[in-house]
């Protein structure tokens, strides 16, 4: 016998690194999303997640301080002042007036400025200027610098996504929006399916078996192959593209699942518990409502997941039913592939727009993850 008391067989333990590898899987990427949201644009194009908290080598571009600051030394004119704000600290390793030649120079050299004088830049970010004719212009020099800079973190990036009403890449309308969708979409297929389950499972009535088996192949039918029927029919009747069009198509397309998950849950019920309410003299509707519907809360809450998850991530389904050319009815699957096109550089604003679509599915799915399996096995067994 391979399975010798206080011994593990081999299996158990490719059973144990791959669960070990499929978590990691899923939560190494969701970590460095989560931290990304929260470093700056600079930091994220000069390193890795992984390396948030140390410091990192950043190619800047800066500029010394303005003409209007200058002051006459001994028949010189200087400008000196800092590169760096007091509560920034940096280390310059090379800098440059030129965005040819970054790293001309090391801290403590001193360059020729195209227009007359020299400048000075030590370590520290300090830079002096020095000329024998007075320094004309609006703007001070431009500096380029790499720096090494201490790890920062910031609220900005949420601030910009969820609060920031006049900023582009606000996505709080496409929350709220997505939450519009989602909720009714769940609620809805779940009350129907409720009701279906239990007829097809405790009712006796012609064709019941023909209807479990029609619920059976609806499984397997793709949804895309109802889009453009299933729009032209809601153009035909008037909904259109709108809240109450994508709500009836997600709770068709989440039906078939719905009422098979349900149904094999009540159908694993405790018969004799239905036949004495029945005896007590209980209609179909109290059995239902006081008596299958609290036991069916595992199945119940199973399918939540299933439904919120799906139509909380949806794009396609949104496309189609939903979303028009005034962007009002924009959710946040598409605002993100907006911001793919528009703010393709700006991976802060993108990490911390998809971390934000996936949160609220995340405490979801915690929230309600000890009745998944109860319910997704109901009916599995006898």
């Amino acid at each position: 016998m391979s399975d010798i008391a206080g011994t593990k067989p081999a299996l158990r333990w490719v059973v144990h690194l791959s669960v070990v590898f499929l978590v990691a899987l899923w939560v190494i990427p969701t970590l460095g999303l989560l931290i990304s949201s929260f470093r700056t644009a600079d930091q994220i194009s000069s390193s890795g997640w992984w390396r948030s908290l140390f410091p990192s080598e950043q190619n800047l571009t800066l500029r010394s301080a303005a003409p209007e600051t200058q002051v006459l030394e001994n028949g010189v004119y200087v400008i000196q002042g800092a590169l760096f704000s007091e509560d920034e600290q940096a280390t310059i390793s090379r800098w440059g007036i030129s965005s040819r030649e970054v790293d001309a120079f090391e801290p403590g050299q001193t360059a020729k400025l195209r227009r007359g004088g020299t400048i000075t830049v030590d370590a520290v970010g300090n830079s002096r200027m020095e000329n024998t004719e007075e320094f004309t212009g609006d703007r001070g020099a431009r500096i380029f610098v790499t720096a090494e800079l201490p790890p920062e973190f910031t609220l900005k990036n949420y601030q910009k996504v969820l609060l920031d009403q006049s900023s582009t890449d606000s996505m709080a309308k496409a929350f709220f929006n997505t939450l519009t969708v989602t909720i009714p979409a769940t609620i809805i297929p779940i009350l129907v399916a409720a009701f279906a389950a239990y007829a097809l499972a405790w009712m006796d009535f012609p064709g019941r078996a023909l209807l479990i088996a029609a619920v059976v192949g609806l499984l397997v039918v793709p949804l895309q192959l109802a889009l453009i029927p299933l729009l032209k029919f809601h153009l035909n009747i008037g909904i259109g593209k709108g809240y109450l069009g994508v709500w009836l198509a997600h709770t068709g397309f989440g039906m078939p699942l719905a009422i098979y998950l349900l149904r094999n849950y009540m159908a694993g019920l405790p018969r004799d518990l239905i036949e004495n309410a029945r005896v007590d003299g209980a209609t179909e509707f109290q059995i239902f409502t006081k008596l299958i519907l609290p036991l069916s809360f595992p199945a119940l809450a199973s399918f939540a997941i299933f439904q919120f998850l799906w139509t909380w991530n949806d794009l396609l389904v949104a496309k189609v039913f939903l979303i028009d050319a005034t962007g009002q009815t924009t959710v946040m699957t598409n605002r993100i592939v907006e911001l793919l096109g528009t703010r393709g550089g700006n991976w802060e604003i993108l990490a911390t727009a998809a971390f934000v679509s996936i949160f609220v599915p995340l405490v979801v799915f915690f929230a309600m993850q000890k009745y998944l399996v109860r319910g997704l096995l109901a009916g599995s067994v006898k």
